[in-house]
């Protein structure tokens, strides 16, 4: 079996119908499907969006839960798993997938691999996010039997990831015998959470397939990391989240010099974004999010030592 998870919280109607109209055109897959929405407390119910819809090779949960974050709604999914699932498999309620997706996943999982990604379509692309990024080149990937574009993965995901992720949580597919206690931080609400997932996965000796086909396309629905705005709310958040999941990853791992200095480069940016964003605040005369300010002041007080240099540069640079 191949349980797929989708998490699910949306405001508009019909975009869960179109990803579980994606599922319902799977063909060629020899494993039975069943799907588990988590209801992230959605201000559009699954249960309406289900309503007089049935998946023809599928069978459909329901799981309801407070509003806790993509990581927590992915994580209830994951403790839903049926002791028959052999896969699993993630699908945001706002993507679509190829009708080929899951069959070319089960060939290379089948084949030995553990962990499957697939080339995709980002938010209004033409082109896909593999040429995009230039990061994966599938030249120096041997190919895998069974279908063209299968490749065995072979260079540092862990260093990819940091340097340049090519890994799309709507295209992923994942055997979880071996990898059953991994798990989702429910504590980033916005970013990097699907990245420590992946890099435990591939730290934990998971063997990495992927596809140089597109199979899944990102749609725009509610999406908390590409929907935050310039000096918003949510952007704060999200810049927030962004510096916690790199301090995270030297905590949690053994890092290199370079990645070190990646991830503390990557910090010093974000902390010009904050302070940039602060002052447009204040030039707009809008209020600060005191909580906002706060949380962020207890996870790094250094973004906040750097507000009057940026405030120095902003006035030398206006017209």
């Amino acid at each position: 079996m191949i349980t797929i998870v989708i998490p699910y919280f949306q405001r508009q109607a019909g975009v869960l119908r179109r990803a579980l109209g994606s599922i319902a055109v799977q063909r060629e897959c020899h494993l039975p499907l069943h799907v588990v929405i988590v209801d992230d407390t959605s201000p559009v119910a699954a249960s309406a969006e289900l309503e007089g819809f049935e998946l023809p090779n599928a069978t459909i949960e329901v799981v309801l839960q407070p509003n806790g974050g993509p990581g927590s709604t992915r994580n209830a999914g994951l403790n839903r798993l049926a002791p028959a699932t052999r896969y699993v498999a993630f699908l945001d309620s706002d993507d679509e997938w190829s009708d080929d997706h899951l069959a070319r996943a089960a060939i290379a999982l089948d084949s030995g691999f553990d962990f499957y990604l697939a080339d995709h379509y980002q938010i209004d692309q033409t082109v896909g996010a593999f040429s995009r990024a230039g990061r994966i080149r599938p030249a120096g990937h041997p190919p895998i039997a069974g279908a063209t574009g299968l490749h065995a993965y072979l260079s540092d995901m862990f260093d990819q990831i940091l340097n340049g992720n090519v890994i799309g949580t709507s295209t992923v597919v994942y055997r979880p015998e071996g990898f059953s206690d991994l798990r989702f931080r429910s504590d980033l609400t916005s970013a990097g959470e699907d990245y420590l997932f992946w890099m435990s996965l591939s730290l934990a000796g998971a063997r990495i397939a992927f596809s140089n086909q597109i199979e899944t396309t990102c749609g725009r629905g509610v999406n908390v990391f590409a929907g935050a705005r310039w000096a918003s709310d949510e952007f704060f958040v999200r810049i927030r989240n962004e510096i916690k999941f790199r301090k995270m990853v030297e905590e949690l791992f053994d890092t290199s010099d370079n990645q070190r200095r990646q991830l503390r480069k990557g910090v010093k940016e974000l902390r010009r974004s904050f302070d940039m964003s602060i002052l447009q605040r204040l030039r707009q005369r809008k209020k600060l999010p005191s909580a906002l300010i706060r949380e962020h002041w207890n996870l790094d007080s250094l973004s906040f030592a750097t507000i009057p240099s940026a405030a120095a540069r902003a006035v030398f640079v206006r017209p």
